[in-house]
C-alpha cells in the first residue's frame, strides 16, 4: 500500500470514528445503557443455579443464574448498541459515499475505513460491558470474555451494515436489531428459554459469541477456539452483501454527452 492510500485509509477511518462520536443515542446506550441493564440483571434475578450446554466441549456447567444473564445481557448489550451505529453510520453516509466514490475516492477504501473504525468501537464498548460485570462478580476468564462480546459485536455490526445499504427507514431497521439480539440471546439463555439445549441454536449470530463468553467466565480449562471465528464469520457474510449492495448504489451511471463518445470505426 502506498503512502497516498494509507492516508486515504486514515483519513476515512478518521472520519468513520467521528461520526460514531458524534451519535449521541449510542453514546448513552454506551454509558447508560449497559450498566443499567447488567444491574438490573444483577438484582433482580435468581442466582439459582442453572445449567448451560457447552456445546464445544460437549458437555455441562453449572453455573449462578443472575451471573449467566449476565453474560448473556452484556452479549445483548452490546450487539444492539453496535448493530445500531454501524446501520446509523452506513444508513447517513450512503449519499455522502456516493459522491465521494464519483468524485474519485477509492469505494474499497470507504468501506475499510468503516470496518477499522467499527473494530475499534467494538473493543472499546466489550471492553467496557467486561469492566461493568467485573464490577460484580469475578469472571474466571475476564479477558476471554470481552473478546467473546467482541466477536458478538462485530457480528452484529455486519448486520447493521447490511441493514443500512438496504433499509431507508431507521424506526424499521432499529426494531429489527433489537428484536434480532433479544431473540438471540433469550433463546440461548437456559433462565429464560427450559429448550436451550436443543438442536438449531448453532444457526444464530450470537451462538459462537455466547458460548465463548459463558466458558470464559465460568470454566478455566474449555476454550472454544473454533467458535472465536463464528462472529467474524456472520461479519464477513453480511458485509459481503452489504458491500454488494454498496458497490451498486455508487457505480456512476452518468451517461457521456454524445459529443464525447469515442467515435465509431467503419468498416
Amino acid at each position: 500500500m502506498t503512502r497516498a492510500q494509507t492516508g486515504l485509509l486514515r483519513t476515512g477511518a478518521s472520519f468513520a470514528l467521528l461520526e460514531h462520536a458524534r451519535n449521541h443515542l449510542a453514546s448513552v446506550l454506551v454509558v447508560v445503557y449497559i450498566p443499567l441493564w447488567l444491574t438490573l440483571e444483577h438484582w433482580f434475578v435468581t442466582p439459582a443455579p442453572a445449567r448451560f450446554l457447552l456445546r464445544a466441549t460437549g458437555r455441562t456447567v453449572t453455573v449462578s443464574g443472575n451471573h449467566l444473564t449476565m453474560v448473556s445481557g452484556a452479549v445483548n448489550t452490546v450487539t444492539l448498541i453496535v448493530g445500531f451505529m454501524m446501520f446509523i453510520t452506513t444508513f447517513k453516509s450512503l449519499a455522502f459515499d456516493r459522491r465521494l466514490a464519483f468524485a474519485g475516492y477509492p469505494r474499497t477504501f470507504l468501506l475499510l475505513s468503516k470496518v477499522i473504525a467499527m473494530t475499534v468501537a467494538s473493543a472499546l464498548i466489550a471492553g467496557y460491558a467486561t469492566a461493568v460485570i467485573c464490577w460484580y462478580w469475578d469472571p474466571v476468564r475476564p479477558g476471554l470474555l470481552a473478546v467473546g462480546l467482541f466477536t458478538a459485536a462485530v457480528a452484529y455490526g455486519g448486520i447493521g451494515v447490511l441493514l443500512g445499504a438496504f433499509l431507508r427507514n431507521e424506526l424499521a431497521a432499529l426494531f429489527v436489531i433489537i428484536m434480532a439480539s433479544l431473540l438471540d440471546t433469550m433463546l440461548q439463555n437456559p433462565m429464560s428459554n427450559t429448550g436451550a439445549d436443543k438442536d438449531g441454536l448453532q444457526l444464530l449470530p450470537g451462538y459462537g459469541p455466547t458460548q465463548v463468553s459463558v466458558a470464559a467466565g465460568f470454566t478455566s480449562t474449555d476454550t472454544p477456539y473454533g467458535h472465536l471465528l463464528l462472529g467474524p464469520l456472520w461479519f464477513l457474510l453480511m458485509w459481503g452483501l452489504g458491500t454488494a449492495a454498496f458497490f451498486a448504489r455508487t457505480r456512476n451511471h452518468l451517461r457521456l454527452p454524445r459529443s464525447a463518445r469515442p467515435a465509431r470505426r467503419l468498416t
